[in-house]
């Protein structure tokens, strides 16, 4: 039972927390991710990080881009794909050269700098999708083009990773060919099974004579998509977000989005917002606060200014550009997936996986009340810039 413990204080504190946030004018999802602080082994400890939290944590992130995916306004996201592009690369180039700076100032090794550089260019939108919902934005000219950047950097990120792999000789010979094979091998599978094969599954499993068919049937291809994603080295929450796209366009869109996001809401995705928490120990980080700080204010300020500039390049004014660059903020998942594939190859030592870790999440904290202050223009530049390409 000490399983359904956890289970009830995460539930209790993140409403509660998300709540306040809310009242204190910032984004609920604040409130959340620092209730998993407050509950983990930083603070009270009443919280500790197990299997079940952890499965039950994918299950919510997956559940969440599957969300977003199924909101996505697919016409708006072809037509930022350019944008896209450059957010991308923008927001991988000068956190990759800054990042490798950082570790120069700090005294790590040349691999050792450049794989610190490639964790400051990955770019979770979890938690940035979380936001821009709560405030209405994931459909503007700029939701889209976060969503498109962030698609495209998970790629760049892990074909950089694997280069630096081979490189400097670790990770057992990494076949840069295969990878980038198995990467466009994802998208062309994707796009045509959720072209062709969505609908046609969506139409045989919704109308069995069981109970909630349609919104199982709706989760058997979340769930096939993402699993297909991870089996071909892509992030998982890529595959849902996929499958979210492909059954928004068929005709159980609504069905379906009314279905998921109770069983979401309710239970998986509180659990992952707290399980970033949960990651966060202070123990022994007392003599890098340092370094800490230093690669903290980086990851913020490298992607705000990168994705930025390339939101800028493509024709966004200030206003959008800052909110785009505020997009790409957050870390997340992705990056300390990236930091763990580090130290388990040597590219990380050991005694710095930690101030890492804590680095990439105070992104992830810091992401929320900056994407706020970035998107609360009164008249919503997206909004008249959407609106201008609809006419």
């Amino acid at each position: 039972m000490q399983f359904i413990l956890y289970l009830l204080l995460i539930l209790l504190f993140t409403k509660v927390a998300g709540d306040l946030s809310v009242r204190l004018g910032q984004p609920s999802v604040l409130g959340k991710l620092i209730a998993g602080i407050v509950l983990g082994p930083a603070v009270l400890g009443w919280v500790q990080d197990n299997t079940l939290i952890h499965d039950m944590s994918e299950i919510g992130v997956l559940l969440l881009m599957f969300i977003a995916g199924l909101e996505t306004d697919l016409d708006q996201l072809r037509r930022n794909w350019k944008p896209a592009v450059a957010v991308a690369v923008g927001g991988i180039i000068l956190p990759l050269i800054c990042g490798f700076g950082v570790g120069e100032a700090f005294g790590f090794s040349v691999h050792e700098g450049w794989f610190l550089g490639v964790v400051l260019s990955a770019t979770s939108v979890s938690i940035t999708v979380q936001v821009l919902k709560d405030m209405n934005k994931l459909n503007t000219r700029e939701g889209s083009t976060i969503l498109g950047a962030a698609v495209l950097d998970d790629v760049l990120v892990v074909v950089l990773l694997a280069v630096m792999m081979s490189v400097f000789g670790v990770g057992g010979g990494t076949s840069l060919g295969l990878l980038v094979g198995k990467k466009l091998l994802f998208f062309v599978v994707a796009i045509l099974g959720g072209w062709f094969v969505v609908p046609w599954i969506m139409k045989i499993l919704a109308p069995l004579k069981v109970t909630e068919a349609t919104i199982t049937a709706a989760l058997i291809i979340c769930f096939g998509f993402a699993y297909f994603a991870d089996m071909l080295g892509m992030a998982g929450i890529i595959g849902a977000f996929a499958a979210g796209i492909a059954i928004s366009q068929t005709s159980f869109k609504h069905v379906v989005e009314e279905k998921v996001e109770p069983i979401a809401y309710s239970i998986f995705v509180p659990v992952f917002f707290v399980s970033i928490g949960l990651n966060v120990s202070f123990e022994g980080v007392g003599q890098q606060i340092g370094f800490v700080v230093a690669l903290t204010l980086v990851a913020m300020v490298t992607k705000l200014i990168g994705g930025g500039i390339g939101a800028r390049l493509t024709g966004f004014n200030n206003r959008s550009s800052l909110a785009i660059g505020s997009g790409m903020i957050s870390r997340g998942e992705v990056a300390l997936i990236i930091a763990a594939t580090g130290l388990q190859t040597g590219l990380l030592a050991q005694q710095y996986f930690t101030s890492v870790i804590i680095a990439v999440i105070l992104t992830t904290l810091a992401a929320p009340p900056i994407l706020k202050l970035c998107f609360s223009d009164k008249k919503s530049p997206g909004r008249e810039q959407k609106k201008e390409a609809e006419a």
